[in-house]
């Protein structure tokens, strides 16, 4: 048995020590990933926020399942979008891309309730105490880093695109620098309102249908009826190892599923192949059916806990881009998955009602063949499905540990057009130019290719993490029991 008390792997380092320190002092992973995502909506503010919502794996004792708390459209269309969708563009550095923001572009948020339902199955201290590190973070500050600050970069326009926004992201007129200390007591208010009297009821759920009130869509009603929904994995059989991935309605997990079904050899050739037939099949099921449609998460994170007594959670979560609109003084932006093409792909008024939302992100769980156990996920829009396809091919096929498989080169295809980080050897290099012949080769490692955080536990106890370096990634072994445990 190991003596160490759990291991995280997340996205930035405070959301990874915000999970250590609840491991360290007694807690459960449900525990540890709830403080996490907490902390991530105060650290990672672009990518995760209780305007958002996401996805959940978790195991307790050998029982595996799933919770989809993603974005739930609408009960109704209340009025035409008409200046509750307004177009803003990203520049990415190598091209810009346009974005649908604005009160018309989101969609019910469901995070607050996927935490609340994991709080349920597998937490054994307070809400109060689990959000409380991230309030006392958002009124202090929290440094600013390189990348948090590209990805602000990237989506300045949105960050920037209503007075209060700007002042908050960008106060006098600058977006914050690596180094800076950005503080919001905004959210640190909805973090401890939301903790002792919930999302929908509270006051943080008023100022959400407040800020729908003039050109959005959501009701008090939309909140209230909004429930996470447990249900049974995808499973799969590679190489002896069981994989349980996100199933449908979301579409990750099926894509997944679909690439390693694809495989008749591993190299990267067959990897870009069968990666190259999930695309097309996934682009045919989208021509014939809405349920088809995935929204490309592009502003996407991601937590893997596994605690010492083997129960693990991974939650991979999303706010789209936000729709650059503040909920009242709280700090915070409703999603913007409504602006989404690939779920609006005939316009922002045409969209479904009361239906729950498709979705790239595909938090997975590993049970070895040897007893092993492993946890992760990934952002990266559409980009999701290869780099778990990949990660799961290195762990299971060619059995890697834990820190190659993350690392190896990546690729991605989409519509005949291979992406690859060109770091393969010679004779593969070769080999995948000649097999797609429209491509292109990345110099370094990037956040394009995903951002797989990933944590293990070995048939003998021992613990091992990996965070992915392309997308800030931080791995945390805890290695010391702690303090008494909170009590609920």
């Amino acid at each position: 048995m190991s003596p160490h008390p759990g291991v995280v792997a997340a996205g930035h380092r405070r959301t990874a020590g915000a999970a250590a320190n609840v491991l360290r002092s007694g807690g459960t992973a449900f525990d540890a990933a709830i403080a996490a995502i907490a902390m991530a909506c105060v650290c990672e503010p672009i990518l995760c926020s209780p305007g958002g919502g996401g996805f959940a794996a978790f195991r307790r004792g050998d029982s595996v399942s799933f919770l989809d708390c993603f974005s739930h459209t609408p009960a109704a269309r209340r009025q035409p979008s008409g200046a509750g969708v307004h177009e803003v563009f990203a520049d990415f550095g190598t091209a810009t891309q346009a974005f649908h923001i604005g009160p018309a572009t989101a969609a019910t948020p469901g995070l607050f309730a996927g935490i609340e339902a994991l709080h349920r199955i597998g937490a054994t201290w307070s809400l109060a105490d689990l959000f409380a590190p991230a309030a006392a973070a958002a009124r202090g500050g929290v440094t600013v880093t390189p990348f948090q600050h590209h990805l602000a970069t990237v989506v300045e326009p949105i960050l920037r695109a209503t007075p209060a926004a700007a002042e908050l992201f960008a106060p006098g007129g600058s977006l914050l620098a690596p180094g800076d200390s950005f503080r919001n007591p905004g959210l640190a208010d909805a973090l401890e309102l939301m903790a002792t009297d919930g999302f929908a009821g509270s006051g943080v759920g008023d100022a959400c249908v407040a800020a729908q009130a003039d050109a959005g869509h959501l009701t008090a009603h939309d909140l209230a009826a909004y429930e996470a929904i447990e249900r049974p994995p995808l499973t799969v059989d590679l190489a002896g190892d069981t994989v349980h991935l996100n199933p449908l309605p979301a579409a990750g997990g099926t894509l997944v599923a679909h690439t390693l079904h694809q495989l008749r050899a591993h190299d990267p050739v067959a990897l870009a192949n069968a990666i190259a037939a999930t695309g097309e099949a996934r682009s045919r099921a989208a021509l014939d059916d809405l349920n088809g449609l995935v929204v490309r998460q592009r502003g996407t994170t991601h937590v893997s806990v596994i605690d010492a007594a083997g129960h693990a959670c991974a939650v991979t979560v999303s706010n789209g881009e936000g729709n650059g609109a503040l909920v009242g003084e709280f700090g915070f932006m409703l999603n913007n998955v409504l602006g989404e093409e690939d779920v609006n792909a005939h316009g922002p008024d045409d969209w479904p009602t009361a239906t729950r939302l498709s979705s790239m992100m595909c938090p997975t769980i590993v049970e070895g063949a040897d007893g092993s156990l492993t946890v992760l996920g990934s952002g990266g829009s559409n980009r999701i499905r290869s780099a778990i396809a990949q990660f799961l091919v290195r762990l299971c096929v060619d059995r890697a540990d834990l820190a190659d498989a993350v690392a190896a080169p990546r690729l991605h295809v989409e519509r005949g057009r291979l992406e690859f980080e060109d770091r393969f050897d010679d004779e593969q290099r070769t080999r995948l130019t000649e097999a797609f012949p429209d491509h292109r080769g990345w110099a370094r490692p990037d956040l394009f290719f995903g951002g797989v955080h990933a944590a293990r536990r070995s048939v003998d106890g021992e613990l091992s993490g990996a965070g992915d370096e392309r997308r800030d990634g931080v791995a945390v072994v805890v290695d010391r029991p702690g303090l008494p445990q909170p009590q609920r």
